[in-house]
Formats: C-alpha cells, sequence, structure tokens
C-alpha cells in the first residue's frame, strides 16, 4: 500500500462488525434503517475493497425460533467469512471473536454495530480494557433511539475510544487521491457516498463526456483493480 501518514491505516488496523442483523436492525431507530444498511455496506466495501481484516459477529442468529442473519448488504461483500454466533450482548466475551481478532495481529480496532448502547459498547470497553485501540464508527451503528445512541458515543469517547464515520474511515486508509487504493475506492463514493458520490459522478461524467482527460493516476487502479 501506498505510505499513509495517517494514525489509522490500512495496514495497522482491523474492522469488526457487530450484529448487524434485520431483527436487532428492527428495534434501533436513532437513525433512518436506510441510511444504516447504506452506511454499513460502504465500509464493507472500503475494507474489502483494501484488504482490512474483518470479522464479523452475529447475535442469535440461529438456534433459536427465528433465524436473524446478517445483513445481506454484508454478507454479498464478505462471503467467505462466516459470522461467529453468540448468546450473549457481548461479543468481545467470545473466545472466537477474540481469536479471529488476534488472528489479524492488528491493535487499531474500527468497530460498528447495534444496538449502540448494548452490543458494540461492551465490546468497545471490552477491547480497550484490553490494551486495543478503538474507533466506533458511528453512521454505521444504532441505537433503540438518539438519546440511547449518543448516550453510548459519550460513554466511549469517555472510555478513550475514537468517534469516527465511514467516509472518515476511507479517507483515513485511503487519503491521497492519485494513489491506486483510493481510486479503487472510487466505485464506492459514486454508489454509497451520498453527496460525495454527486460530485464523483460529476467528476466522471467531464471525463466521460470528453470535456476533460483522464488523469495519469487513474490507470493506477489496475494495481489494485475495481471490485
Amino acid at each position: 500500500m501506498t505510505n499513509n501518514p495517517n494514525e489509522l491505516t490500512v495496514e495497522n488496523s482491523a474492522m469488526i462488525l457487530i450484529d448487524h442483523q434485520p431483527a436487532v436492525a428492527m428495534v434501533t431507530h436513532s437513525v433512518p434503517h436506510a441510511v444504516l444498511i447504506n452506511n454499513t455496506a460502504a465500509l464493507c466495501r472500503t475494507a474489502k475493497t483494501l484488504g482490512v481484516p474483518t470479522v464479523l459477529t452475529t447475535v442469535g442468529a440461529r438456534g433459536s425460533v427465528l433465524a436473524d442473519p446478517i445483513f445481506k448488504e454484508i454478507s454479498e461483500v464478505f462471503p467467505e467469512i462466516a459470522p461467529i454466533d453468540r448468546t450473549s450482548t457481548h461479543a468481545w466475551s467470545h473466545p472466537d471473536v477474540r481469536a479471529a481478532v488476534d488472528a489479524t495481529g492488528r491493535r487499531k480496532l474500527v468497530m460498528a454495530g447495534i444496538a449502540t448502547e448494548v452490543c458494540l459498547v461492551q465490546s468497545v470497553l471490552g477491547a480497550i480494557k484490553d490494551g486495543f485501540d478503538v474507533y466506533f464508527v458511528s453512521d454505521c451503528s444504532a441505537g433503540i433511539n438518539r438519546e440511547a445512541h449518543d448516550d453510548a458515543k459519550v460513554r466511549m469517547t469517555m472510555a478513550g475510544a475514537k468517534p469516527i464515520n465511514w467516509v472518515a474511515v476511507l479517507n483515513e486508509w485511503a487519503p491521497d487521491y492519485t494513489t491506486p487504493e483510493r481510486v479503487a475506492l472510487t466505485s464506492v463514493l459514486a454508489q454509497r457516498g451520498g453527496t460525495a458520490g454527486l460530485l464523483t459522478d460529476f467528476s466522471l461524467a467531464q471525463v466521460t463526456a470528453g470535456i476533460v482527460a483522464a488523469p495519469d493516476f487513474r490507470a493506477a487502479a489496475a494495481q489494485v483493480g475495481e471490485r
């Protein structure tokens, strides 16, 4: 990867997504569900494109009366990763989750989950206690209500975790727009970036229309590959 001056890089971080499941999401209302799904899908696509090690978890997804699988928008990006299912709200306490994190060899963790005030907080605090540097992605997480979500953000921040959003994560991992890894993220921003996607579409339209020439650095995308 291209040299990155940021404190959060592709080489030093791993991602953990906690309990992004339909039934869990249905009781979390701090953010519109469509926004939560879009943002989480964008974060997943960013991590997959850049090769950031990822751990997926679910709670009560199987073995009970009902099935509650991980969001399809996540499983479609990571079909090779089996979510680690459990019965406790505290994902970090599950030995398989901890083993999967330790196997990455990374000490900086990008974490998101629902509900923010329950499953995410418990694991974030557990990881911090064990010496990990945690960044929680607030716009890929959701609480029962806005107050619960905000209270959880304060609690995690007071414990030493760092709040961040998915666009900021993308820019931390790939800050230089002339690098092949950033070019490879063009489709993520175009499809999931909201207003950033509008700017991306506008810029690409100028190239497609022949108004401006494609910059030389776009050829570098072949080194990473559009995924």
